[in-house]
Parts: structure tokens; C-alpha cells; sequence
């Protein structure tokens, strides 16, 4: 029988929060002409290669030395002052255009709850930023790995199974390949991709991953919102 989520759980940065836009208005602002010599396309690749190259710190800290390796590289100034406020910038990060108005549209339906690599303080932000819409949240704080190791999800679920809910009760709902869709859909959970680079080329700064078909595909958060004022959001069945 066809039946609904009760609990959407949400990747927050990339999904909910447009940290390319973000990382990138800072820089621009902070590094002026050297950062305007180059386009989106190459400092989003001279991010991803160096967050997934080095064993990282918890993020957003990581991003002060994320800067430093790639401010050679890219001609940026040597700057401890930039490198720190590129952290900082989290604060200023915009989500994107449908984000709060989906989300409190489909609080309204089920219990959401934030799963993101990021640091509590930093969600803390972030949250203010999208309406405060969350029931929970887990933070790599709590789970004490990031995404895609499968006890970050392990603690997600049990800490989900306190409130009386499994498995077959929760849509996982993410931007990213590397991160989410495909360690979540190997471990059963119903998927959607809220594919935020649909129409652009390559992962920009998100780490490139094997493609795994979803459950549900949208571009925008708005059509999963829209999908699920009709009813026609259901869990897949169980093999």
C-alpha cells in the first residue's frame, strides 16, 4: 500500500544553503581583482580537490585551511585575516531563492530534520537563515563522522527511532551524489536528489561521484514541495 513519509531528513549545505554562491561572493569581495581573474568554474575545482585531498577538519573550520592551499595556486593574497573570514562567511551564505518557503510548506506535513557535515555553530546560522524550520538536527558534532560513512546515518536512525521512527518512515533528501544519495540509497532509505546544478556542467564544489538513480529527481526544492501538496509523495516499498 502507497503510503507517505512521516520524517524528511535534509543535507543542508548544497541543498538548503547555496554555499558555491557564498564561498564565492566572499572571495570575490575579499580577494577583489586576483579572484575576478578567474572564473566560477575553476576556484570551485581548486575547492573540491582540496577539501577531498587532506584528511579535513570539521566543517566550516576546515574552509581557513582550505584557503591557504588554494590562495597559491589561484594568486589570492596570503592573508590569515582572509583565510578566517572565509570560515566566517558561513554566516552570510544565502539559501537558495525556493528554500524557506518549501520547507515551511512541507513542515506543515511531516517532521524535518537537518543531517549536515557541518558544525553545530555553524547550523546554528544556517538555520536562522532558512526560518528555523527544523523538528531535529544532527550536526558531524553529534554523529562524530561525515557523510557518506554509514554510522553518520546510523546515528541519524537511531536517533530518529527514539521518536518511534524506522527506516521505511524517512525520505532522505539531498543535493549531493558523493555525500548522500548514493551511501543512503545502498542502505535502503528512499532518495530524493534535488539536483541544485541541473543544466551546468561538472560538480562544481561538491566531490564527484558515480551517479545513482534516486527515487525522486527534481531540480528545485519547490517541486518536491508541490509534489507532496498532492499527496503523490510515497515510500517506496520494502524488498
Amino acid at each position: 500500500m502507497a503510503r507517505e513519509p512521516k520524517v524528511l531528513t535534509f543535507d543542508v549545505v548544497g541543498t538548503l544553503i547555496d554555499f558555491e554562491k557564498g564561498m564565492l561572493d566572499y572571495l570575490r569581495e575579499a580577494c577583489g581583482p586576483a579572484a575576478a581573474a578567474h572564473d566560477d568554474d575553476t576556484i570551485l575545482a581548486h575547492y573540491r580537490r582540496t577539501r577531498g585531498n587532506a584528511k579535513p577538519k570539521r566543517f566550516p573550520d576546515d574552509l581557513e585551511r582550505v584557503y591557504h592551499e588554494i590562495s597559491g595556486p589561484l594568486g589570492l593574497p596570503q592573508s590569515d585575516e582572509i583565510a578566517k573570514g572565509f570560515t566566517q562567511s558561513i554566516r552570510n551564505w544565502p539559501a537558495f531563492p525556493d528554500s524557506v518557503d518549501a520547507l515551511k510548506r512541507l513542515a506543515k506535513r511531516y517532521k524535518l530534520v537537518a543531517m549536515t557535515n557541518a558544525q553545530r555553530w555553524s547550523l546554528d546560522t544556517m538555520e536562522k537563515t532558512l526560518g528555523s524550520p527544523f523538528h531535529d538536527s544532527v550536526t558531524v558534532d553529534d554523529a562524530l563522522v561525515e557523510k557518506p560513512n554509514p554510522l553518520y546515518f546510523a546515528f541519524a536512525r537511531g536517533r530518529l527511532s527514539r521518536d518511534g521512527y524506522n527506516r521505511p518512515d524517512i525520505l532522505h533528501v539531498a543535493q549531493s551524489q558523493y555525500h548522500d544519495i548514493g551511501v543512503a540509497r545502498q542502505l535502503g532509505y528512499t532518495v530524493c536528489w534535488i539536483e541544485r546544478r541541473q543544466g551546468q556542467k561538472g560538480f562544481g564544489g561538491t566531490l564527484e561521484a558515480e551517479l545513482t538513480t534516486p527515487d525522486y529527481h527534481f531540480s528545485t526544492l519547490a517541486q518536491l514541495a508541490d509534489l507532496a501538496e498532492t499527496g503523490g509523495l510515497v515510500m517506496k516499498t520494502e524488498d
